[in-house]
Parts: C-alpha cells; sequence; structure tokens
C-alpha cells in the first residue's frame, strides 16, 4: 500500500517571462521537484501561465481576468481535497483574505515576505495602517517567512513584536553550478559591471553622478556595462548624456546570459536605495567578484565591509565617488574568494530544504 500524498499551495504574485528567468524561477522549478520526491503534490497559482524551462512540468493555475486572491478562494471553495500547507509569495500580507482562507482551510499558512521598505521608511499613516492590520489579520498567518533578518525586523516594526514567536529567516539562494567563476582580478583599473532592473530606487543616477566627480584621467579611462532595463532607463541615459560620460556607461539591456558574465569583470556596483536580499549580490560573489553596494536591506547579512566587497551609505555620492576612485588606483582591493561564503550559506539546494523542513 502506498503512502498518501499530500497537497500543498503556492501562490504567487510573480509574472511568468520566458525573457526574465533569475533565480526565483530556479526556486519555484527546484521545489517543486523535491516535493515531488516527497510524495507532495504542488498546485501552483501564478497570474499566468507558462511552458519555458522547467515551468512545463508544475501544476500552474491562473485566471488572468481575475487576482491570484480572489481566484485562489474561489478554487479553494470548490476543492473536495484539502492542502496541509499554503504557502504565498509577493503577496501582501496581512490582509482579509488570510482571515477568508482559514474559514475555507485547516491549511498551515506561510507567508514569505519578499518586499523591501524604503530608505525614509512608510509615512505615518500607512505605519499606522499596517499595525492595525497586523493586530486583525496576523492571527491567519502561522508563519511568516522573511528572505533576511532585515526583513524579520521590518516585519515586527510593520505588524508589531507579537509575531516574533512566529518568524523565521530562510535565506534566498542561488544555483552556483550555473555560474562562472572569475579566477583572477586587476589590482589596478579594474573593470566594472552593475546589473539591476533601471528604477529609480536602484541608484543608478547615484553612481553616475559619482563618476562625473572623478578626476578627468579617470574619467577618460573607466568603464562601466550596465545590464538590466527598466522604466528609468531613458532618464538615466539622459543623464549620462548631459554629464558627458558617455565613453563611460555601456547599457547593454537585459540578458538571460548574466550568469556566464558576471566573471568578465573584477567588481560589482549596487548603488541601491532598497534592498530586500539581492540574489545579483549573491550571483556576483559567487562568480569571485566582489560588491560595492549600500548599507541597506539585506547587503550587509551578504557583504562584510573590505573583505568580501565595500559598503556605503546610500544616496552619499561622495562616498561612492572616492571609494571608486581608490579601488579603480589599486589603494583599495578585495583579495579573498568571495564564492566561498555561497557555497557555505546561500545556495538554493539550502534554500529549498528549509523550505521543505516546513512542509513535511
Amino acid at each position: 500500500m502506498g503512502i498518501e500524498k499530500s497537497k500543498i499551495a503556492v501562490l504567487c504574485n510573480y509574472e511568468l517571462l520566458p525573457e526574465r528567468v533569475g533565480g526565483m524561477d530556479a526556486f519555484f522549478w527546484e521545489f517543486d521537484k523535491k516535493c515531488k520526491e516527497a510524495n507532495i503534490e504542488v498546485d501552483w497559482f501564478f497570474p499566468n501561465g507558462a511552458t519555458h524551462g522547467d515551468y512545463q512540468l508544475l501544476t500552474i493555475k491562473y485566471n488572468s481576468s481575475k487576482s491570484i486572491e480572489s481566484f485562489f478562494l474561489e478554487s479553494l471553495a470548490q476543492q473536495e481535497t484539502d492542502y496541509t500547507h499554503i504557502i504565498t509569495h509577493f503577496l501582501e500580507l496581512c490582509t482579509p483574505f488570510f482571515k477568508q482562507v482559514k474559514q475555507l482551510s485547516k491549511a498551515t499558512i506561510i507567508a514569505v515576505d519578499h518586499n523591501p521598505r524604503p530608505l525614509e521608511g512608510y509615512p505615518v499613516a500607512k505605519r499606522i495602517k499596517k499595525r492595525i492590520k497586523g493586530l486583525l489579520f496576523s492571527r491567519y498567518i502561522d508563519l511568516f517567512v522573511g528572505v533576511s533578518a532585515y526583513t524579520i525586523k521590518e516585519l515586527l516594526k510593520d505588524f508589531g513584536k507579537h509575531i516574533q514567536p512566529k518568524t523565521q529567516v530562510i535565506y534566498n539562494g542561488i544555483d552556483i553550478l550555473e555560474i562562472a567563476t572569475r579566477t583572477t582580478r586587476s589590482i589596478e583599473k579594474p573593470t566594472f559591471l552593475t546589473a539591476s532592473h533601471l528604477r529609480f530606487s536602484k541608484g543608478i543616477q547615484d553612481l553616475i553622478q559619482a563618476v562625473a566627480l572623478l578626476p578627468e584621467p579617470i574619467k577618460k579611462e573607466l568603464k562601466i556595462d550596465v545590464f538590466g532595463d527598466g522604466p528609468y532607463k531613458m532618464e538615466l541615459q539622459a543623464l549620462v548624456q548631459v554629464l558627458k560620460l558617455e565613453h563611460c556607461f555601456n547599457f547593454k539591456g537585459s540578458t538571460a546570459q548574466l550568469k556566464s558574465l558576471y566573471a568578465n569583470y573584477d567588481y560589482m556596483l549596487q548603488p541601491t536605495h532598497m534592498e530586500c536580499f539581492s540574489l545579483s549580490i549573491l550571483e556576483s560573489l559567487a562568480a569571485n567578484v566582489p560588491v560595492i553596494t549600500t548599507n541597506v536591506g539585506g547587503n550587509e547579512e551578504a557583504i562584510t565591509n573590505n573583505e568580501n566587497g565595500y559598503i556605503f551609505e546610500a544616496k552619499n555620492i561622495d562616498q561612492l565617488s572616492d571609494l571608486l576612485q581608490e579601488v579603480y588606483m589599486g589603494n583599495k582591493k578585495i583579495t579573498a574568494n568571495t564564492r566561498k561564503l555561497i557555497e557555505e550559506r546561500f545556495t538554493i539546494d539550502k534554500m529549498v530544504s528549509e523550505y521543505m523542513q516546513i512542509v513535511i
């Protein structure tokens, strides 16, 4: 007699795009595979269907004319077999939706928070609203998962310290086998890349202004390749033109080959204003490419200043410019193998294993 299968639901407000396959896609595929090996069926609720990559192997349910929440509640009301666990990714937390789910299901509800917070924090009205929602609806969530210690701290700030006993950190992880590794690093005149969605909060405009402050001899030589696309691209390109830095910045657009490209550079630059826990930082470190980034979100949980990268204050353009000059001239340098930290703490296998522990 075979072991009876259990069934879980995973709700992800994450559009499935073949031109944008990243770390979360790889996690979904690997988690589904491990669930099947453990005799667990998974119903995946996404905003859209997909067959690229391993999505063809997933049981995907969607209705593009409805929100994930309303579509899931309808499905739950019609379902004969109840789920043992319901996991949400990229959904707003502590809403009436979670109460409605509890009224329809005895499942353990796990809410994963991937959301970065504004550098200056939320406005007072929004903070009050979140605290009220925490009082009203946090009771219907059995476990809050944060993708960094920073995230857990922000969850407690948002919804109240009473949720602390049911919080857990599960760090994002990456597939290090896919990432080419750099074997040497230029001490003087290093090469740089930035890999980011191009929106204001990613701070690329700060990097452009920091480069403008560099001495002319460095500006004549410095090259920074910018990988990524987004709504702020035209403004960034215009700023580059105004500051006459066209020879310094090369906008390369989005690419599916990024994991093999990190190793072509000496350092990655990430001047972001808000971050939860960056997969691009992990990927760069796995390629043995140190990261120069800001003191926001979970960045300092992966980057130790002067060891595997450099930390500067978000929006501090002068500090970033000075740091760039020191690194470019070889006065500051990272010599450690940055891949080791990723191998030990931030692999996708570790991430999947920790999620499996909460559903078995």
